[in-house]
């Protein structure tokens, strides 16, 4: 069984998961306005840093402290340690010039600072980059076949992107940002906002009790490079599979993917009806930190667990009036829960669309 052992969360809300979480709970968002180059919108931003690229700081910063709030020691520099990075832009406010890394150059760096031996993997599909992160790292930790097969494996997953001009204007050339906070699922929403994040979660194949990683699924929808499938094909299927003999009964919520876009919100709201989960309470995180593009499957699982350890479900900020063609279980205020379980679902550029399950136990 695959038990998440630690965790941080570095946004504009804060620098650790407790801070995120609270700030969440609090009802607080880093919206505000601002501009990058030509586009203005809503956007969450984090100062720079001194130190490695920015980029690379935020990873290193975030792995950091989830290796210290660990609920077992780990050693960085074993071989028993793996490094998975998501993102879809990496270093991209350097792109151009000499300071210029790629992905998989600052994912090296990383892993180099940490001391460890492995080579490290990039995980970079569009938006689903951090879940899709996530069930690479379970097929790693059940596929036994690397480090001391008699010791337990551990495999750090951090997601990070950055905002730039590059992002924004990509972004608004689609006429998907909002100049105001965003509202997923609601009547009046006017599109996205973006944002900017790092988040890691540590994954071990010990045997302990925690927060569970019991299924992943990734679809490939095919329908449009950058528009969803009309019928929800890819996210219905996704919830089929990790749902696939599971009792629904036990979950919490869905944490949707929720990016206050006209046809994202649609869509989810069809593969949640025709997975027979108009009832199951939903929510969307992106009204607090914005989308956060290659870290937002990291982020947004990392505070679902930590808000259903305290029993209680975010809300979906700006949410007050239906606006999918299918009712779903939304709410503008935080909302309580006894069980223990919850699936994050994610979709992206392409056609890509992901789900992880977790459950406590």
């Amino acid at each position: 069984m695959i038990t998440a052992i630690g965790d941080n969360c570095i946004t504009p809300l804060g620098q650790t998961t407790s801070e995120n979480v609270a700030g969440v709970l609090s009802g607080a968002s880093a919206l505000r306005q601002c501009k990058w180059g030509c586009a203005a919108a809503f956007a969450s931003e984090i100062n720079p840093i001194e130190g490695l690229n920015r980029f690379e700081t935020l990873c290193v910063r975030s792995i950091d402290d989830a290796v210290a709030s660990s609920s077992i020691g780990i050693d960085t520099n074993s071989p028993n340690v793996r490094f998975v990075l998501s993102s879809t832009k990496g270093d991209i406010e350097h792109l151009g010039t000499t300071e210029f890394r790629t992905l998989i150059e600052s994912a090296q760096l990383i892993t180099r600072h940490f001391g460890n031996p492995n080579v490290p993997l990039v995980v970079s599909n569009a938006c689903t980059s951090g879940v899709c992160a996530l069930i690479y790292a379970m097929r790693l930790l059940t596929s036994g076949e690397w480090g001391d097969s008699n010791a337990p494996k551990y495999v750090v997953v951090t997601g990070a992107d950055l905002m730039s001009e590059f992002v924004v204007s990509g972004f608004g050339s689609f006429k998907a940002l909002s100049d105001e906070p965003c509202r997923p699922f609601d009547a009046a929403r006017k599109g996205l906002n973006l944002g900017e994040a790092a988040a890691t979660l540590i994954l071990t194949d010990a045997e302990i009790s925690g927060w569970h990683l019991l299924s992943g699924s990734i679809h490939n929808d095919a329908n449009h490079i950058s528009g969803p499938s009309r019928s929800g094909e890819g996210s219905f299927r996704c919830l089929n599979d990790v749902l696939n003999g599971y009792d629904i009964s036990k979950l919490a919520l869905v944490c949707c993917h929720g990016t206050a876009t006209n046809y994202n919100d649609e869509m989810e709201s069809i593969a949640l009806h025709r997975a027979a989960l108009d009832a199951l309470p939903v929510n969307s995180l992106k009204p607090y930190f914005g989308h956060t593009l290659g870290a937002a499957g990291v982020l947004e699982t990392v505070v679902s667990i930590h808000a259903l350890e305290q029993g209680l479900i975010p809300a979906t900020v700006g949410y007050v009036n239906q606006g999918t063609t299918f009712a779903m279980n939304v709410s503008g205020q935080t909302r309580t829960a006894n069980q223990m379980a919850f699936v994050k679902l994610i979709s992206g550029f392409g056609g890509t669309n992901a789900a992880v399950l977790f459950e406590k136990s």
